[in-house]
């Protein structure tokens, strides 16, 4: 990576605003061989996807005011983990994946103590469906439900993640039906949800 980026004209002028759009493709390619993929396929994906790492790591390690490198990153990856692992790292007893959540839902809130918010921290360039399970889980621990889970009178709620899909399908042709914009209407609802969800911070 250094020699790239050393004697490759074209990854000396990249940012790490450029290589946004980049980061994003190769995370999708490594969901599609994961999903759909071969071993061969998902180790070459994975391939790329460190190698977007690096390339972030070679950019920063050039910043003339705030420099880091691969090994920072390396080194601020094992401290997390560490705090974030005390039932394998510490005294602290897990049996359960509920009880490793636990730990570490309690260690995540300690290192984010600053934020004002549950909302604080969900990433705005998410996919709508993501953002929305995302925001559906924190508004939850604020008190607010952002829908029921019941199908309420529309039908039988789906029971498996193949008629969860159906059913999602089957409002995305509503919406091309109607002319609507599914993604953009996912997302306004999701804007309402985080003011009601603030709303309730700020009462509590």
């Amino acid at each position: 990576m250094r020699e790239v980026r050393d004697r490759c004209v074209w990854s000396q002028q990249i940012t790490h605003r450029d290589l946004v759009p980049y980061l994003i493709e190769e995370s999708h390619e490594v969901i599609d061989a994961v999903e759909d993929g071969s071993r061969a396929d998902l180790r070459e994906e994975l391939g790329d996807l460190l190698w977007q790492v690096l390339f972030h790591a070679a950019i920063a390690a050039q910043d003339p005011d705030d420099p880091f490198d691969i090994d920072d990153v390396a080194a601020t990856l094992t401290e997390k983990m560490v705090r974030r692992h005390p039932h394998v790292f510490a005294d602290e007893v897990a049996t359960t994946p509920e009880e490793v959540l636990v730990h570490w839902n309690a260690a995540k809130a300690a290192e984010k103590r600053a934020r004002r918010s549950v909302l604080d921290g969900i990433p705005r360039g998410m996919p709508a469906l993501a953002l929305a399970q995302k925001v559906a889980g924190r508004a939850e621990g604020a008190g607010v439900v952002v829908a029921r889970a019941d199908a309420d009178g529309a039908g039988p709620a789906p029971s498996s993640e193949a008629e969860l899909g159906d059913a999602l399908l089957r409002l995305v042709a509503v919406a091309r039906a109607e002319g609507w914009d599914a993604e953009r209407a996912l997302r306004e609802r999701l804007r309402a949800v985080e003011a009601e969800v603030r709303e309730a911070e700020s009462e509590a």
